[in-house]
């Protein structure tokens, strides 16, 4: 694998097993919404909360396909990438997945943490059906293969669904979609081609 998806593979792992060690952990390190002080829940908003919420998992699964997914798509993005314009667009994802979910709960009044690097995540996945868009890829449930292209916008059509309609409570949809839309907004200022690797 390419240095930074194993490092953040690594920081991933190390951090989920600090939680178990130190479950409090969670608490001023999750992304809170603004209002959370003013409800009397959590510790409140924190700066640094819009990067390490994505380093906290709520359970084994959770960060088990999290990684896996970092793991099949961050790789060969990096490679298009290089290093250094890998890490800016995966924390530019992170942090727009997070501004996202913090307009998302002022409109709905939602005070509830946020943990996962599934933002970071996304935006990898639209990264790979941009520069990838004919790889296929195999579903597992129904196991049906299908363009990476066609995986990628099917996914977010989907997120868009179950954020609007409301299902699956507790997956944050627009958070997902949010850090798509970042890594969007990069690729679109980086140009149509493959970014120059530095």
């Amino acid at each position: 694998m390419p240095p930074v998806t194993t490092a953040l593979i690594v920081a991933n792992v190390a951090i989920f097993l600090l939680q178990s060690v130190l479950p409090g952990l969670i608490i001023p390190f999750a992304l809170w919404p603004l209002a959370a002080a003013q409800a009397g829940q959590g510790v409140g908003f924190l700066p640094w909360q819009l990067v390490t919420y994505a380093f906290l998992h709520g359970s084994l699964l959770h960060l088990g396909f999290n990684m896996f997914a970092l793991y099949m798509f961050g790789s060969p993005v990096e490679q298009v990438f290089g290093t250094r314009r890998y890490v800016l667009y995966y924390f530019v994802c992170v942090l727009s997945a997070a501004a996202t979910q913090l307009v998302f709960a002022a409109v709905t009044g939602g005070i509830y943490p946020t943990i996962g690097a599934s933002g970071g995540i996304f935006g990898l996945l639209l990264a790979y059906a941009k520069f990838f868009p004919h790889n296929r890829i195999m579903l597992l449930f129904p196991p049906i293969p299908m363009s990476a292209r066609v995986f990628v916008f099917g996914y977010a059509a989907l997120e868009l669904f179950l954020g609007v309609t409301g299902t699956e409570e507790g997956v944050a949809h627009f958070a997902h979609l949010g850090g798509m839309i970042g890594g969007y907004l990069l690729l679109r200022a980086w140009g149509t081609g493959r970014p120059r690797r530095r």
